[in-house]
């Protein structure tokens, strides 16, 4: 699945730390930076990968990848 903006675009400093948890780009006081590191973790967890690309002025892409569910595990 792809997610994707056309907004001011991630600076290349801050991709690299986007799924670290602590993380933000707001001031002091105005979010914790941990929703893409809880994302991240729950993806993982799923055997998946969540990546981001992302050029400034132009937008952001996330892609989320999941495996498919083995249909055993659902009808048994």
């Amino acid at each position: 699945m792809h997610v994707a903006d056309n907004g001011c675009g991630i600076s290349p400093d801050n991709l690299t730390k986007l799924f670290q948890p602590f993380f933000t780009t707001k001031e002091v006081g105005t979010g914790t930076g941990l929703g893409l590191a809880i994302s991240h973790g729950i993806v993982e967890k799923h055997n998946g990968s969540i990546s981001v690309e992302s050029k400034e002025g132009e937008g952001t892409t996330f892609t989320v990848e999941l495996p498919l569910a083995d249909s055993q595990a659902i009808v048994g």
